[in-house]
């Protein structure tokens, strides 16, 4: 049982002998019995198993793997028998280990080859569940595996539900997008602190720090099953009692920044509107009042938001994560470009230092920390994305991190070279907004920030579900109709965090999502500045989802697994204790910062 491929040669045999797949006698199988039942599995392995698994274990020139599986087909056959005729506490025990075995292979299967392989098996040992009430002579049963057989074959949608559909392409546009907001702005002000090289050093440190978290995510998400991984999911693995804790924390979390967002375009927008109208008229021409008041930018935006926000999918984001990736470039353009070739009425350049620790560079530390911020959306990732191998989800961290450290790194590098130690904390305020160049660049933050909203509104709406609703258990995969196939894929994959259509109504979803919104709106419309509850917010929330949970996790679910590396469980054990250092580190500075009657940083 020490390898993936021998695991699921047994899973297959007992699935297909607990679900009478064979004629179960007192006398036991027959040689010709058994070879129907190892060709009907063959037909199994060949229909469902990917290429890559390389398996033909049921071949009849191996004698000795041939007797093996018999034996283990007698060996599931009188667990069986004696499971459902005694009912005693031993055959239960024999029964009990036969699932436990079949979980295994489940994790091990998923583990190497990712999700769809996995529920391979599990649709093979569960999928036919309605006709264990059935009795079947033996060549009845006989007759029933091989017409079962075909039906696989000639019915693979049965499985389709089981695999995502998002590409490697949108997971890593939506990740990036998750990551990359308006903090990178900051990113020349936080290097001006202490120099280039510290600068550049402590961001791909942090950028590292947030990859092996997100990783270590990725590795629990493969202990849930269904596509249906989420923080709540491995909570009632590892911390039942404290899941729906966990799940209020993040979605606090995401509703404060959705907030912030909605509250930084209403701040941004008359500034936008005023350099346009100067920009492509004159100096002298201003905006109409209406267009100057940052609450009827947000109204307007509304329009835009709230469609968005009501997607089920975080795939169906995508296109507005391309948009928002490419406002980011011209953000990066206008910071390379206006180095090499300063506009008119930029001020002159401060020094420029190596190396030179300020005492901001405190206070801006925890800028380059958050600016990695992802992991709320790390598990709907996972689960839509399509052949979800651990390989696969590497390369979207990978992207998606390494994408935001470059853009971080050349945003830093060039502004700060650009304005020296007199850089802002907004590189593109230091801009004179009279050219139209600069003033599409101020354009492209709203932008950025815009279709941002609504993936802060995607992960608050799905842990507020499990808030409301902690009780509910994923369904397992069933076979369908027809009719019902293509409702059922939707299905399956499902709620991205964890709930399946079929988990959140369509009234519980309009609910949900109408009140975050209109929360939101409300809050943003009403106040101009919240930097002080957001500070807060985002020192625990993005430091418990980021760092603190991802190493708690996976320290649990693998402390006393034998075939995880002893490394890699301390190393996620020291990601933990890094989370509750930067929590203390962030909220002391926070609370100083406000006795001495400063506003603390975000």
């Amino acid at each position: 049982m020490d390898n993936p491929s021998r695991q699921l040669q047994v899973l297959i045999l007992r699935s297909c002998s607990l679900h009478k797949l064979h004629p179960i006698s007192n006398s036991g199988f027959e040689r010709k019995e058994r070879c129907t039942f190892h060709a009907f599995a063959s037909k199994i392995l060949a229909a469902w198993l990917p290429p890559s698994f390389g398996l033909n274990p049921f071949s009849p020139t191996k004698s000795t793997a041939e007797t093996a599986f018999r034996e283990l087909v007698d060996q599931s056959l009188s667990t069986q028998r004696l499971y459902r005729t005694s009912g005693s506490a031993t055959a239960a025990r024999e029964y009990d280990k036969d699932e436990a075995l079949e979980d295994d292979s489940y994790e091990m299967a998923q583990r190497s080859y990712g999700t769809t392989a996995a529920e391979t098996t599990l649709a093979l040992r569960e999928g036919l569940q309605e006709n264990e009430g059935e009795v079947l002579d033996e060549s009845q049963a006989l007759l029933g595996g091989v017409t079962q057989t075909v039906e696989l074959e000639n019915e693979p949608d049965i499985m389709k539900g089981g695999d995502g559909h998002a590409t490697l392409a949108s997971c890593i546009s939506n990740m990036s997008n998750t990551i990359i907001g308006s903090g990178m702005l900051t990113f020349p002000l936080a290097m001006a602190s202490a120099g280039i090289i510290p600068g550049m050093i402590t961001c791909v440190i942090s950028g590292s720090i947030a990859a092996f978290g997100l990783y270590l995510l990725s590795l629990c998400a493969t202990k849930t099953k269904y596509r249906h991984s989420s923080f709540h999911a491995i909570s009632q693995l590892t911390f039942p009692s404290a899941a729906v804790f966990f799940d209020a924390a993040i979605a606090t979390k995401c509703f404060g920044v959705s907030i912030s967002y909605l509250i930084i375009i209403k701040g941004l927008m008359p500034n936008v509107v005023a350099s346009l109208y100067h920009a492509l008229t004159s100096a002298s021409t201003n905006p109409p009042e209406w267009a100057l008041d940052g609450r009827n930018w947000i109204t307007l935006f509304m329009l835009i938001l709230v469609p968005l926000s009501f997607l089920r999918h975080l795939d169906s984001l995508r296109h507005t994560s391309y948009v928002a990736l490419f406002s980011v470039a011209y953000l990066v353009a206008i910071v390379i470009t206006c180095y090499y070739w300063p506009l008119k009425g930029m001020p002159e350049a401060g020094k420029i230092r190596l190396i030179h620790f300020t005492p901001s560079f405190v206070s801006n530390f925890p800028v380059q920390v958050f600016a990695f911020t992802c992991a709320q959306n790390l598990f709907p990732i996972y689960n839509e994305l399509k052949n979800n191998s651990q390989a696969r989800m590497n390369i979207v961290i990978g992207g998606s991190i390494g994408a935001a450290t470059l853009t971080y790194e050349v945003i830093a590098v060039f502004g700060y070279l650009t304005f020296g130690s007199k850089v802002g904390p907004n590189i593109i305020a230091m801009y004179p907004s009279t050219t139209l160049f600069v003033a599409i660049g101020q354009l492209a933050i709203v932008i950025l920030v815009l279709f941002s909203y609504p993936l802060q509104v995607h992960p608050c709406r799905n842990c507020l579900d499990k808030v409301f609703h902690p009780d509910h258990v994923v369904v397992p995969v069933k076979n369908t109709t027809d009719e019902d196939e293509e409702e059922e894929d939707n299905d399956r994959v499902g709620d991205e965090h964890g709930h399946g259509h079929g988990g959140m109504t369509g009234l519980k979803h309009f609910l949900l999502t109408t009140g975050i919104i209109l929360g939101g709106y409300i809050i943003a419309y009403s106040v101009d500045d919240l930097r002080l509850v957001l500070s807060f917010v985002g020192a625990t929330g993005s430091t418990t989802i980021s760092f603190i949970l991802p190493g708690l996790f996976f320290w649990k679910l693998t402390r006393h697994d034998p075939s995880v590396s002893k490394k890699l469980n301390m190393a996620a054990f020291g990601l933990m204790v890094y989370g509750i250092c930067v929590i203390v580190f962030c909220l002391g500075f926070n609370i100083y910062q406000v006795i001495k009657g400063k506003e603390p940083s975000e």
